[in-house]
Order: structure tokens, then C-alpha cells, then sequence
């Protein structure tokens, strides 16, 4: 059986409830902060590795190349000096290297409140909610269903609403009650009003890329030029493996650049399906498809904020189904983590699982994902929080779950708790206690035990005879609670009430003039 479907207990009467009610009561989130990850990266590659992925990456870009389908793409790789034919493009080493090399290695995103502003490069890593999932589960529900605006807006709360969330992703679940060609429209405004952290933008169109950067200026009081001298928001795009980007990703991308605006390449490469069957060559064939498109943006405009990004994982060979969470994804990650410094970038990978619902296998497998994140040295994790079935379920019990171990992996990354201070190694201490007596009262420990340790606001650390007599929660339904108490408490954050009828007025301007085109 599985434990997102708990079996039912028998309760007992006011002391579960009251005990439900503090345990809620009681979400010690840790404060807004930018993580540093100080550990050395695990480099599973040696120096020949290192090269040897690099030349198999540029031996693709040289000798077989990549196909643009966008035909402005394909015009910029004529005017660099590439070889085109038709819409392959195949591209020399030592351009794209140089191309490379104009990208920032770090650079800030600043969104409508400045004290949201994150960093990406250097040794911050900082986490998204999931995006996109077209499907929608939680324990109340009790089945997966189509997403809609309702449910897309409570994963943007939850977004706002825990500390360790840094950026909003794309939609967290498709509102496919919302049509296609106004969605980004009613998203994007839910977004910048429920949330005042750093937004992304689909390029998906150019109605719908200009749209959003025009929303985001708005929603910051900028003027175009204030807009444009610093990202405020960035766009995120895959290539269609193997070595293929279509026409409206590369579009968008190049109307974000020049503007300003931040750019994240993230090819889905599944070994054994879309990449060779080997890590190595998955890897290879990914790097190729990124660098591809960052040299293009970088010809463009020198500077631009550019991240490189994986998704490389495996399929399963008897289904043919996508896995995530395995060796070989976190193997693939670190990898690419080597990479990403070799070519001077800043890094994306994602917190991800195959599971269905929120179980075991969930978060054993987001853990894996994640923690591959801190040995790589990534520095934007997609997906962090609240994804299953591959991306195609969002769930916010599975959001609040992922929002514990983020937690805990923030909380160790803390200087403190490796500090060697004497107070630290605490000599005097021992001193006092001997081999007789007990840590529990002293002074030492009175001084630093309500901060000595990591406090969760999901887990329940008591003994099974304290956890049954209060009720019995499975962690999905103890999520569960915590996420319908935060959406029945939550707080919008401040917008001022000129920008918010600016905004509205855009949308309703934009929905009488149709909105994006669609093809139904």
C-alpha cells in the first residue's frame, strides 16, 4: 500500500486535533536567504574525462552540427561565419569557445522587491517550484485530474509563501480552464501579484515572451530602460534532442537577450531514447546542443545572461518510460556541474522523481535529485519542489515534503554548524560534564539549544506510541494540512495599487486583441 493513500486510523477524539492544530501552528520556516555550498564538487571525470567530453562535444557542433529551425537563427549563423545548409548549422570550436567565453560567469536577477534578488553563479545554489505539469493531485482530490487557474494560484502561494523557494518558475500546473492563448496572460498576473519573487517567461511565441517582459516591467515600476539595464526575469528553454532547436524557443530567447533579460538553455536528453545510450555520449550530445544556442545569444549580445542547463537522465528499457533519480542521473549531473566551470557558466539541474504520487519512491528519488544539485555545484534547481509522474503531476503535499529537505539542505550548508571556535569545541564544557554526568542542563546547552539543531515543520520525531495516540499522519496528510492551513492564512505581498490597475488594464487590453495565436 502505498503511504500517499494512507489507511484510515482510528483517532483519538480532541487530543489529535489539538495536536494537528499545534503541530501546523508551528511551521518554523528558516529565513529568506541565499544558499552557499562551500563543499568541494564531486568530479567523477579526471582531466582527460573532462577534455574528452568537450572534444566529442565540439567534434558534434563541427561535423554534424545543429539544425535551427528559426530562420532568423540560421541568418546569424551566416553572418558569424558558420557553415549553414538549409538549417543545419555546424559551427568551428574556437568561435564557440570564444563566443562562450563572453558570458558572465555570475550575474543577479532583480524582480519587482530588491530584496528578492538572487545571484546565480559563484557557489549559490537556489531553489524553483515545479513547472508546468499538465496534471494536478492532492490527498483531498484523491485521483490525478487536469490542472487548473484555482490550483495553479495555491502552488504560486506555496511558492511565495516558504522561504526556501528563491525563484517562480513557469505555470506550476497547467490551468487548462484558462485557453491557450490568453493563459500567460491570467498566469503571469496571478504570478506578479501573488508572488514578488523572480518570474520566468515561456518562449513560446513572441505574443506571449514580450507579453510577460512587458508585465514584468509593470510590475516593477520600470521604465523600458530601467527594464533593460539588469535582468529582471529570465526565460528557460529545451532543444528538441537530438541536435535540434525549434523556431519559437530560439525566438524567444533572442527577444529576451535583447532586452536584457536572462537566458537558461536546458537540452532533455534521455540517455538510451534522445542520447546515446552512455552517459558520457548523453552528456556530450547535451553540452552540444546548449553551447550551441548560448554562442548564438552571446553573437547576439555580448554578455547575456546565459545558464547552461541539464535534464540528462534514462529511460527505462523495458517501457521505455523516463526515469529520474537514478545513479546514472545523478552521475550525468555531476558531469555536466564539471563542464559548466570548464566553459566558465552558471548551472541549472532539477529536483525530479518518476513517482506518482507523494510515497517513498517520491522523495527518495527527489532527494537523489537534489543532492546530486549540491555535489555538482548547480546553482538553479528547477523543479525543487512539488513534481511527480516525470513533470506530468504537480502535487502540493509533494511541495510542502520537498520544502523539508530543501530545508535541511540549507540548514547544511550553515557555516555554523562546522564552526571551531573554542565556544565550538567546547573544551570547558566536557570539562564540566566529566564521564559522569549529561549535556542536558548546563550552561553551555542552555545558551544555544533553541538554535542548536534543525527544527522541521513536517517530519514528526516521536516515538510511534506519542504518534498514534495523536492521530496517527501518515507525511502526506501532515503536508496536506500544512498546505491547506497556508493557503487559508496566506498573505499577498504588497503591490501598489496604481501598478495593479496598470497591470489589469494590460491584460484585458491584451485578451480583446486575441491574445497569443494558437492553432485551436
Amino acid at each position: 500500500m502505498s503511504d500517499a493513500v494512507p489507511p484510515k486510523r482510528r483517532r483519538s477524539g480532541g487530543r489529535a486535533a489539538n495536536a494537528a492544530k499545534r503541530l501546523t501552528s508551528e511551521i518554523n520556516q528558516m529565513p529568506w536567504r541565499l544558499p552557499i555550498n562551500k563543499d568541494r564538487p564531486t568530479e567523477p571525470l579526471d582531466g582527460d574525462g573532462v577534455q574528452a567530453i568537450h572534444d566529442g562535444a565540439m567534434r558534434i557542433l563541427e561535423e554534424i552540427g545543429i539544425e535551427f529551425l528559426n530562420e532568423e537563427a540560421v541568418e546569424l549563423f551566416k553572418q558569424a561565419g558558420c557553415k549553414v545548409d538549409g538549417t543545419n548549422v555546424k559551427m568551428g570550436r574556437d568561435w564557440v569557445m570564444e563566443m562562450i567565453a563572453k558570458a558572465p560567469e555570475q550575474f543577479d536577477i532583480t524582480p519587482r522587491n530588491p530584496d528578492r534578488k538572487i545571484t546565480l553563479g559563484g557557489g549559490h545554489i537556489l531553489f524553483g517550484n515545479v513547472s508546468s505539469p499538465p496534471n494536478y493531485f492532492d490527498l483531498e482530490i484523491g485521483k490525478k485530474v487536469s490542472g487548473n487557474r484555482k490550483q495553479c494560484a495555491d502552488l504560486l502561494r506555496l511558492t511565495q509563501y516558504f522561504n526556501c523557494i528563491h525563484f517562480a518558475g513557469g505555470y506550476p500546473v497547467e490551468p487548462v480552464d484558462v485557453h491557450a492563448s490568453v493563459r500567460h496572460l491570467d498566469v503571469v498576473f496571478d504570478k506578479m501579484t501573488l508572488t514578488d519573487k523572480v518570474g520566468h517567461a515561456y518562449s513560446l511565441g513572441k505574443e506571449r515572451v514580450e507579453d510577460v517582459m512587458e508585465m514584468v516591467r509593470i510590475s516593477g515600476g520600470w521604465t523600458d530602460e530601467e527594464f533593460q539595464e539588469k535582468p529582471r526575469m529570465y526565460t528557460n528553454i529545451n532543444s528538441t534532442s537530438p541536435l535540434k532547436h525549434d523556431v519559437p524557443m530560439i525566438d524567444g530567447c533572442l527577444r529576451c537577450v535583447r532586452r536584457g533579460q536572462a537566458v537558461v538553455v536546458t537540452p532533455f536528453t534521455l540517455a538510451g531514447a534522445m542520447a546515446p545510450v552512455t552517459m558520457s555520449g548523453a552528456v556530450a550530445l547535451s553540452i552540444a546542443e546548449a553551447l550551441s544556442a548560448i554562442a548564438l545569444f552571446q553573437y547576439v549580445r555580448p554578455g547575456a545572461p546565459c545558464v547552461i542547463g541539464t535534464f540528462t537522465s534514462n529511460v527505462d528499457m523495458k517501457s521505455g518510460a523516463p526515469a529520474f533519480g537514478t545513479p546514472e542521473y545523478m552521475r550525468a549531473t555531476q558531469m555536466t556541474g564539471q563542464m559548466a566551470r570548464f566553459y566558465g557558466l552558471p548551472m541549472r539541474s532539477s529536483g525530479v522523481c518518476a513517482a506518482n504520487v507523494p510515497d517513498g519512491q517520491a522523495m527518495w528519488e527527489t532527494s537523489n535529485s537534489l543532492w546530486a544539485a549540491v555535489q555538482s555545484g548547480t546553482n538553479m534547481v528547477y523543479h525543487a519542489a512539488g513534481w511527480l509522474e516525470g513533470g506530468l503531476i504537480a502535487s502540493p503535499e509533494k511541495f510542502v515534503m520537498d520544502c523539508e529537505v530543501i530545508q535541511m539542505i540549507q540548514r547544511y550548508m550553515e557555516p555554523q554548524i562546522t564552526a571551531t571556535t573554542p565556544a565550538d569545541i567546547a573544551f570547558d564544557a566536557v570539562k564540566e560534564v566529566g564521564s559522569k554526568g549529561h549535556f542536558f542542563g548546563i550552561q553551555h546547552t542552555q545558551d544555544r539549544y533553541e538554535n542548536a539543531f534543525y527544527a522541521p515543520f513536517a517530519s514528526d520525531w516521536r516515538n510511534f506510541e506519542a504518534w498514534e495516540i495523536a492521530g496517527g499522519e501518515w507525511t502526506a496528510q501532515r503536508a496536506h494540512r500544512i498546505f491547506k492551513d497556508i493557503i487559508a492564512n496566506f498573505e499577498t505581498p504588497p503591490m501598489d495599487a496604481a501598478i495593479r490597475s496598470e497591470l489589469e488594464d494590460f491584460v484585458a487590453r491584451r485578451k480583446s486583441e486575441g491574445g497569443a495565436p494558437t492553432d485551436f
